[in-house]
């Protein structure tokens, strides 16, 4: 989990920094050609089968994949990578909330209903602090899109747990994802009305092949494993770790500016990841 978080934090950095050399939803589109490649060669070699059949679950799953990383690709186009952080990595806030209705055995209890309180106050913080972290006047469009991504990053873990793939290998769970997710984020990238390559280097190229093979397949499939054999609320409190890394790592290497609701904001939702996985006695 810590080494996760430590990826999941150095990757906000590198679409950031992607996004200099492709616009960004062509730059996701190709992350997940790459990965799927990679996967599939993968799966080859370990014998472990595509599942055809489960085409129904494996499309919903796609669909959610792909808006996740329309949005968070676009959000760190227009938006901090510092801010971002706090944002997109409010995603088990939303997963405890839907986890309430549609898991008996993850009910909120009054500390976990504490803990959604106080990481939906840090959304808020975030939102309200915009100008005072320093962030251009379009980058509320951008704050809107990394909190549309963690929502469909929550809705995979939902997708996967309430049907039938959630008994799947993580592989094949994760391969139906890149694939569906290869096709509509090529088709729709050509249709934003701007050039798809902005200034093809070398960075932007390393950068884009790490993506695909080191975030996308392999971290990727390391996290799905992990949501099969343990709790869910559990496994994504990894969370606590990785925004406060992904806003250190921007202020460090991008040189982003922090305000002062940075550190409240990321305070107010580590207290509440924290009580929100919280195992009952």
């Amino acid at each position: 989990m810590v080494a996760l978080s430590f990826l999941f934090a150095i990757n906000n950095v590198l679409i950031k920094l992607g996004n200099e050399g492709f616009h960004p939803v062509f730059y996701a589109a190709l992350r997940s050609v790459i990965a799927f490649g990679a996967l599939a060669v993968w799966m080859k070699w370990r014998g472990i089968r595509f599942h055809v059949d489960m085409w129904r679950p494996g499309l919903l799953l796609g669909l959610a994949f792909s808006a996740e990383f329309f949005f968070l690709f676009s959000a760190l186009d227009t938006t901090s990578v510092v801010r971002a952080s706090s944002l997109f990595y409010s995603m088990p806030i939303w997963m405890a909330i839907a986890a309430h209705f549609l898991f008996p055995g993850e009910r909120l209890t009054p500390l976990r209903a504490l803990g959604f309180i106080l990481g939906f106050s840090s959304v808020v913080v975030t939102m309200v602090g915009r100008d005072a972290a320093g962030a251009h006047p379009g980058s509320l469009t951008g704050d809107i899109f990394a909190l549309l991504g963690a929502a469909s990053w929550a809705s995979i873990v939902i997708i996967s747990r309430k049907s039938r793939m959630g008994a799947m290998p993580a592989e094949t769970q994760l391969v139906w994802q890149l694939a569906v997710s290869a096709v509509i984020l090529s088709a729709i990238a050509p249709m934003m009305g701007a050039p798809m390559v902005r200034d093809l280097t070398t960075q932007a190229t390393a950068i884009v092949v790490f993506q695909g093979v080191g975030i996308a397949a392999f971290a990727f499939v390391a996290w799905f494993w992990m949501i099969k054999r343990y709790h869910a609320a559990s496994v994504a409190a990894f969370s606590f770790v990785t925004p406060v890394l992904s806003a250190l790592l921007g202020w460090l290497w991008l040189g982003e500016a922090v305000g002062p609701a940075t550190p409240i904001a990321l305070g107010l939702l580590i207290a509440g990841l924290f009580l929100i996985s919280r195992k009952p006695r």
